[in-house]
């Protein structure tokens, strides 16, 4: 366990959002479960405490305007409040630069006497109930600036002098990268669906194996568009997801199961120039992602949509009770047996066609994963798909930025590539 503190700057929204909905968005990878998170806010200048709480398990929910920001989303527990309190006290063991040595980057506090400072001054102003502070008016200044001054370090002989006092404080650099191109989508070499799928967990971290079923069958399920004034289908319209990824949240009683359509995109070295990408873009990769999430919604001819979902749910039974998958079953009984403790085994497929049902008419993502997506074209593909109505809601949507690079110097000979991700919430 480690402890550190999570800053969220002048964004008091945000920090209310922390306590309130007991979930912690970081930067950066590190933070894990288990780690013990001091949550601060600078209100009127003076950066204030007023709750902990303990990480537990990762979440790709993402209640911030500026979610995107924050790679890695977990829940938190076991939340205690005080009286807010100016933690600037770490001066008193950090130094002037106290901010750049224990808040930047929510790094885990190594010094045990800033760990005991922070400790005392929240046992000694502890409460039982948490005050949100108040959101202060729109104002020119933005709600995710920088840290400010007693945060933050540009004086380079400064910032020397902190890595030489504090080693711990400086970015340590494994090795040199240099990004290069997937050759396409589906190469069995060098593919980005191939990799992708070897090495989904360490990548996509917002998933775990322990909580997901991931079926990589490009052709074990097909949906088709919503059938015509003359009950038809139009031909040319069928679509297959690249894959499917069943999540289990057992905190969501209504929707413990969500279902999630992968689709693998690449631009690759067919693709290389802005008009090749936008047309692709436009005449291909969104068409296919609003043919999958037609198949479901409630747009979609009934009888069509429910043989539809009847179909993905039997293959998906026969899929996990193959011999070398039952390993997938096994994972989906304990799911069960979490949400029913007491359900009997031989009521247990029953149960879990029931949950797959409720999944597909009412808990639907559509999932992209590609080598290149701006921020804009996120937005406007997500727009597109929550058009897109449910039983109770909208389709969603995320999409994942890969990148593969090769190695210019790092320290393990046997590393020769990585893949590099960004989420977009």
């Amino acid at each position: 366990m480690s402890v550190r503190i999570l800053h969220c700057s002048t964004n008091v929204k945000n920090y209310n959002i922390c306590v309130e909905q007991k979930i912690c968005g970081f930067g950066n990878r590190s933070p894990s479960e288990g780690d013990l998170i001091y949550l601060v806010v600078k209100v009127d200048g003076v950066t204030l405490c007023g709750a902990r709480c303990k990480l537990t398990s990762v979440t790709d929910e993402n209640p911030w305007n500026d979610g995107s920001n924050y790679p890695n989303i977990k829940r938190a527990e076991n939340f205690e409040y005080c009286e807010p309190f100016d933690i600037s006290i770490l001066k008193s063991v950090g130094g002037p630069h106290w901010g750049v040595i224990y808040t930047q980057q929510a790094k885990p506090i190594k010094d045990e006497k800033a760990v005991s400072l922070l400790d005392e001054a929240f046992k000694r102003n502890k409460k039982d109930t948490f005050t949100p502070f108040d959101i202060p008016q729109p104002s020119n200044q933005e709600d995710d600036e920088e840290l400010d001054s007693d945060e933050s370090v540009s004086d380079p002989e400064i910032a020397k002098k902190i890595s030489e006092e504090h080693p711990d404080v400086k970015m340590s650099i494994m090795g040199t990268f240099q990004a290069i191109t997937f050759l396409n989508e589906t190469d069995g070499n060098n593919g980005l669906e191939a990799m992708v799928n070897e090495n989904f967990y360490s990548l996509l971290t917002d998933f775990t194996e322990e909580n997901s079923v991931l079926i990589p069958e490009n052709r074990l399920f097909m949906t088709e568009a919503p059938q015509n004034k003359d009950g038809k289908t139009p031909k040319g319209i069928r679509s297959i997801p690249d894959a499917l990824l069943l999540k289990f949240d057992i905190q969501d009683s209504k929707n413990p199961i969500q279902v999630n359509l992968i689709e693998y995109e690449c631009y690759g070295e067919n693709k290389t120039t802005p008009s090749s990408k936008s047309s692709y873009l436009n005449e291909t990769i969104i068409p296919q992602l609003m043919r999958f999430a037609a198949g479901f919604s409630i747009i979609t001819d009934r009888d069509s949509r429910r043989k539809t979902i009847d179909n993905w749910i039997s293959k998906i039974m026969a899929y996990i009770k193959m011999k070398e998958k039952r390993f997938l079953l096994n994972k989906m009984v304990v799911w069960i047996k979490q949400l029913s403790p007491d359900i009997e085994e031989m009521d247990i497929s029953a149960k879990i066609m029931e949950l797959l049902r409720n999944a597909f008419e009412t808990n639907i993502r559509v999932l992209l994963v590609i080598d290149e997506l701006s921020l804009e074209q996120k937005n406007t593909i997500g727009n597109v798909i929550k058009a897109f109505k449910l039983e109770n809601g909208n389709i969603d949507f995320t999409g994942y930025v890969v990148s593969l690079v090769q190695r210019i110097n790092i320290k393990d000979e046997a590393a020769e590539y990585a893949l590099t991700v960004k989420p977009y919430r």
